[in-house]
């Protein structure tokens, strides 16, 4: 084999025409690398599709599409090379052949390109006398045509006829150029009759407005197309008075707007934009797709109507972002997703864009069984998957659920990317739809769901499903139903503005341990191990340090405040302190802890199952870790499984040096979770009470009498008051704790009658004594 490349006098082009079966076709001449062949089809530059062989041969190659292009469409294969040197001869040093048989071969296929071009420009003859050539100045050549004089030589005559706009300053202009100002589709042979097959006529005016960078006009009618359609970036914009109505086969976009990394596609305006199907897709393959808009920035998209189509409209960031747009969305019917919100590279991004108006409806009969949704936000495997900042204003969806509950899923947003950010949807309206607005399916955060109205009594809707695969709490959702003006005042459920000040001494479950006012205590490592929320939670426990202003938690231990959560599931967690760790506990209605089955979610963090014995869902972070130099995990939003009945939600030691100083709960307005402890509880309160039925015998003057009342929970140290309900002014009561044995519990107070009077005797009535221990604070 040579070692290099034989350059042949041949030109570095063949043209074909296709017969929609071919997809291999030949270039005879040599090119360098695949990206030197430049490959048009019917005259537009290709970016994609194909795949070039051969390069590097002398012989030339050939270049194989991915789909036959259509019959008696135009082929072009023609070498296109940079203009420059690759090779540097250095002095003294060696002058290898190879490397100056490469240099010269690239300079004769540049001067082979540079003699395809000149055979194709306007020039003399060889044989022709010198003549002048040159054109005219522009002021001189402007509105005129290109003519020679009597000698040969190039000159500018009046064009004729002209206009000229009936205002000052206006200037003549031929009428051929007053007519190139907008291409129409008429001007290719559209008809818009509803009838005629105008798919060639409307992709070549499609064609013709990206080549000569106008706006392109579809005028009034249904224009017919048994072909899917494109136009390209290049063209200014789109202007759609009538509709496309696609009859083409299935899998296809009806009409592609915008292309890949040949053009920004900025700047744009596309107006009235209507494509329906000419019958209902099947719904099975998502690459049927009725509008697909690519790689737009900074564009203005006026969508009226797309309709019959498995994804009624795809915005795509490909090669390209999709990015700072704003989209008018009209009526996206019958589609299974009427809007997806896509990335296809991880090159690409959908960013920024802002939706106003849209009604995503679904007809009754239509495909009843499959599932269907408003609003998708979606990527390809390995894509970009963070889709951020996308604002809707008054969406509407009507999906039709199907029955009472529904059968199929109707839900309006289904976000499945894996990790979308500030989507944000205000005035929502919901009809026949599932009791969700919104499906998140990985780690969406920082989303907010305004919900205006449902068209449902019980206001279904106000709510988000939470898949198996999601990984954060990120959505909100405002129900504008009723006293819409708490929505931006939470409810406070729980507050512990100083927990060092709510410590106390507290001898229930262990002789020095520590309590706190209502919170429980609870531990990572319980013996063993309980198995309902009594026996979880502690009313005190050893090893958290007291400090004079704050309580430093173990990694073993947590405080958590313990609240009835049959209706709300939706918390918010705050604490203040360093090294904390955010952690929950579930039990069901028979107060039996839940296991790792039903999951709990924080918005800002993932959650790890810690297992038994301490049934904890804990954070991966600490609320203050450091992430860009900032702490984004302080504020947590808590959802709760379905399952849950009750919950203990607060903070255990992320390492030895944890340090607690205030926590607080919060919750929807909507909602008054009661906060649970003392009474049957065990945990959260310093007062203990006990009362006996008592009839004091009759008492001489300085004689005593007791009686014992039984107050579990007490011990020594405790401040404890008695009380009778029959009590006389000189009897005095004098209570004191006793133990059944010395240092046992359950305990008792010894309450002393004592008569001071000093000369009578003193017989009380019947009555009720009554008895009051507190815990001291520490």
């Amino acid at each position: 084999m040579a070692e290099h490349i034989r350059i042949g006098d041949i030109t570095p082009r063949v043209h074909y025409a296709a017969d929609g079966a071919l997809t291999v076709f030949a270039y005879p001449f040599p090119i360098f690398e695949p990206e030197e062949l430049e490959v048009r089809i019917d005259g537009l530059p290709q970016s994609g599709g194909y795949a070039v062989r051969g390069a590097g041969a002398s012989e030339g190659g050939t270049v194989v599409f991915d789909a036959p292009p259509g019959a008696g469409r135009h082929v072009l294969l023609r070498r296109v090379l940079p203009i420059r040197r690759v090779t540097d001869f250095q002095p003294n040093g060696v002058l290898r052949a190879k490397a100056l048989n490469d240099e010269l071969d690239r300079q004769t296929a540049i001067l082979q390109g540079l003699r395809d071009e000149i055979a194709s420009t306007v020039r003399a003859g060889p044989g022709d006398l010198p003549a002048r050539l040159v054109l005219p100045d522009r002021g001189g050549r402007a509105n005129r045509l290109l003519g020679f004089d009597s000698l040969g030589n190039v000159t500018a005559v009046p064009r004729a006829p002209v206009l000229e706009v009936p205002f000052g300053g206006a200037i003549p202009r031929s009428v051929e150029d007053k007519l190139a100002e907008r291409l129409t589709a008429r001007d290719f042979g559209a008809m818009g009759d509803g009838i005629s097959d105008d798919g060639p006529a409307l992709q070549a005016a499609m064609n013709a407005a990206a080549a000569a960078g106008k706006l392109l006009e579809i005028g009034e009618g249904s224009h017919r197309t048994g072909m899917p359609l494109v136009l390209p970036g290049a063209a200014a914009g789109l202007i759609m008075h009538g509709s496309i109505v696609y009859a083409g086969f299935g899998g296809e976009a009806a009409l592609t707007i915008g292309d890949g990394a040949a053009s920004r596609n900025q700047a744009r305006l596309y107006q009235g934009l209507r494509v329906l199907r000419a019958s209902i897709s099947d719904w099975a393959n998502e690459a049927d797709i009725g509008l697909l808009l690519r790689n737009l920035d900074a564009c203005t998209v006026e969508i009226r109507q797309v309709e019959g189509f498995t994804i009624g409209v795809r915005t795509l960031g490909d090669e390209l972002g999709f990015e700072d747009s704003t989209l008018h969305l009209g009526r996206l019917v019958n589609n299974r997703i009427g809007l997806d919100i896509r990335t296809n590279s991880a090159a690409g991004w959908n960013n920024s864009i802002r939706y106003i108006g849209g009604h995503f409806a679904n007809s009754g009969s239509v495909h009843p069984a499959v599932s269907r949704f408003g609003v998708r936000f979606s990527c390809a495997p390995g894509a970009y998957p963070r889709h951020n900042a996308h604002a809707f204003h008054g969406p509407a969806f009507e999906l039709q659920r199907q029955g009472t509950p529904g059968m199929v899923d109707a839900i309006p947003f289904l976000l499945e990317a894996g990790d979308e950010r500030g989507i944000v949807a205000r005035n929502i309206r919901m009809e026949q739809c599932s009791p969700y607005v919104a499906r998140h399916a990985g780690g969406a955060n920082d989303c907010l769901y305004e919900v205006a109205y449902v068209g449902t009594y019980a206001f279904t809707g106000a709510a988000i499903d939470y898949a198996a695969s999601a990984t954060r709490a990120g959505g909100t959702v405002v129900a504008l139903h009723q006293a819409a003006a708490a929505h931006g005042s939470p409810r406070l459920v729980a507050a512990a503005e100083n927990v060092r000040r709510r410590a106390f001494r507290q001898t229930i479950d262990t002789a020095d341990g520590v309590g706190f006012e209502q919170m429980a205590v609870l531990s990572g490592n319980p013996a063993g191990p309980p198995a309902t929320l009594g026996g979880f939670a502690f009313a005190g426990l050893s090893q958290m340090a007291l400090n004079p202003d704050s309580v430093g938690l173990p990694t073993s231990r947590a405080l958590a405040f313990v609240v009835d959560c049959g209706e709300c599931k939706e918390f918010f967690l705050a604490a203040e302190g360093s090294e904390l760790r955010p952690v929950v506990m579930q039990f069901d209605a028979a107060e039996t802890v839940l296991g790792e089955a039903s999951r709990v979610m924080f918005s800002n963090m993932n959650t790890l199952w810690a297992g038994s014995p301490s049934h904890f869902w804990e954070g991966n972070a600490d609320l203050d870790s450091l992430v860009g130099g900032a702490p984004i995990n302080r504020l947590q939003r808590v959802t709760l499984h379905s399952n849950a009945r009750y919950a203990a939600i607060g903070v255990r030691g992320g390492s030895a040096g944890a340090v607690l100083k205030a926590l607080r709960l919060y919750c929807s307005p909507l909602h008054a979770p009661a906060l649970v402890y003392g009474g049957s509880r065990k945990w959260g309160v310093r007062e203990y009470t006990g009362s006996a039925g008592f009839d004091l015998a009759s008492l001489g003057p300085g004689a005593a009498a007791t009686q014992l009342v039984a107050v579990p929970g007490i011990a020594g140290g405790d401040f404890v008051q008695a009380s009778y309900t029959a009590l006389s002014a000189f009897v005095e009561l004098v209570p004191t704790i006793t133990t059944s044995a010395a240092g046992e519990l359950p305990g008792t107070v010894t309450v002393q009658f004592r008569n001071r009077h000093p000369s009578t005797a003193i017989d009380l009535a019947p009555g009720t004594l009554f008895v009051r221990a507190v815990k001291p604070l520490l």
